[in-house]
């Protein structure tokens, strides 16, 4: 970290947790004023996520890695919102932003402006190799829509190639991508949709002797697969760099090399799904350059705007004519408060030297899940890459078998502490801010610590 940005950093001070006040449980949350708003809200507003439902909490504001709710409780983020304010809640510089935008041209269509303008050069500077063909949209499941329109239009293929518990959105061809299941779908995926299993090291299936994960053989299938399986027409191999809701499951480092060099032999694209892992929230501006691999299409999201809903799709050079034959133009995407939410979110990772500064937290967050599993029977593993983390709970490790209602317990028991976080059945899956200062992260964990210690109890596993 240079001088100049150190000093930033120190002086914004906005991943800094006063410990003397937050966590702040003024009432058992959810409190009163919590479920009475909630209450109202729900009269009318269904289709709530797991988390809410098991802990309908109403939260009023935030601040940096701080979440206030109704009641007056305060909560250190372990969530940013799932995924989202990698910058903490509110982050000045990018609010700011936002309202001269909105103060002086909110939208205008897929125009051309000076604030878009800025935001393109900046990308084309910070993305690896030549990724510099954009489209900008207002959700994730669009822009994962419009990445696959882009494979099929530069390949002159229809089939796709997506992986088990991976996440892609909740529209047709996204959902076909992914492990959603839902009658509302259909009786089937959408055509040429096809899934195969990915390596997870903590259960692989294929292991060698030694019980280590062999990837060449996760790769010798993919080939049958798509020889005996598909119709000979695979435009692209779609998946996430790091599963997010299947559990932050991390690959092994050999794996996304050797898959580069698979969709290469067999003519396919290979398309990133970077809404959940890509503007730092792994270390890296995307999540691939840990194993220094550059996708054919890759889609951001989530933290690219810091909350400001703004996705993109990014294209290599030799496909980024493929824009223009897929009607790629949408109504929100790119208007100038998205591009100003962007390119800020940008400067301030770039200003406050966060990429090496998620590194840390991931490396010190891992150091400490690594203590709590030799101390609590029920968790199988630990795994991190920057702040992006997941402890998997089990029964037993011996057979694995998924420990669901812990993975319940420990969330809800965390949330009454004081810790606003993701669950994830079994997994329990961590996402703080990347401006968060170590001792508030170490905080966390030790709340976590103590609800699987809680939980082990109340389940007759302590001991």
């Amino acid at each position: 970290m240079t001088k100049s940005n150190a000093q930033t950093f120190s002086t914004l001070n906005w991943g800094r947790v006063d410990l003397n006040r937050v966590p702040h449980i003024v009432v058992p949350p959810p409190g009163p004023a919590s479920k009475s708003w909630h209450d109202r809200c729900t009269k009318h507003f269904k289709g709530l996520s797991g988390q809410v439902k098991l802990f309908p909490v109403s939260f009023e504001s935030g601040s940096g890695c701080v979440l206030k709710d109704v009641d007056g409780n305060e909560y250190i983020d372990f969530s940013s919102g799932i995924y989202v304010t990698t910058l903490g809640h509110c982050h000045p510089k990018i609010s700011q932003a936002i309202a001269k935008a909105a103060s002086t041209l909110m939208n205008a269509h897929d125009f051309t402006t000076p604030i878009k303008t800025l935001l393109m050069e900046k990308m084309a500077q910070i993305l690896p190799g030549d990724l510099n063909g954009y489209q900008l949209y207002d959700s994730g499941t669009t822009a994962v829509e419009a990445g696959i329109r882009v494979l099929r239009a530069a390949t002159g293929k229809h089939e796709t190639i997506s992986c088990f518990y991976d996440f892609h959105g909740k529209t047709y061809s996204a959902v076909s991508l992914g492990h959603i299941r839902s009658s509302v779908y259909g009786a089937v995926r959408a055509p040429g949709a096809h899934m195969v299993p990915r390596p997870d090291p903590y259960r692989p299936v294929w292991a060698k002797a030694d019980g280590t994960i062999d990837t060449d053989k996760y790769i010798e299938f993919y080939g049958q697969y798509i020889e005996k399986a598909t119709v000979g027409s695979v435009a692209g191999f779609v998946l996430e760099p790091i599963q997010g809701w299947g559990g932050s499951v991390m690959p092994p480092d050999d794996f996304f090399p050797k898959l580069r060099k698979f969709c290469d032999q067999h003519k396919m694209l290979l398309m990133a799904d970077e809404v959940l892992t890509s503007w730092g929230r792994t270390g890296k501006w995307l999540c691939m350059e840990h194993w220094g691999v550059i996708p054919d299409v890759v889609t951001l999201g989530k933290g690219f705007g810091n909350g400001f809903p703004v996705t993109a799709v990014a294209v290599r050079e030799p496909f980024k004519e493929s824009f223009e034959s897929i009607s790629a133009s949408s109504s929100y995407g790119g208007n100038p408060m998205a591009c100003a939410a962007a390119l800020a979110s940008i400067e301030v990772i770039e200003e406050e030297n966060l990429l090496d500064h998620a590194t840390k937290l991931g490396e010190l967050a891992l150091k400490r899940m690594e203590k709590m599993k030799a101390s609590h029977k029920i968790i199988g593993d630990v795994r991190a890459k920057g702040c992006l983390m997941g402890i998997e709970l089990v029964k037993d490790r011996k057979t694995k078998e998924p420990f669901d209602k812990a993975g319940v317990l420990v969330y809800q028991k965390a949330f009454r502490k004081g810790l606003a976080w993701i669950p994830a059945g079994h997994i329990l899956r961590m996402s703080p801010p990347i401006v968060m200062d170590e001792k508030a992260l170490l905080k966390g964990m030790d709340m976590i610590d103590e609800a699987i210690g809680e939980t082990e109890k109340e389940l007759g596993y302590a001991g």
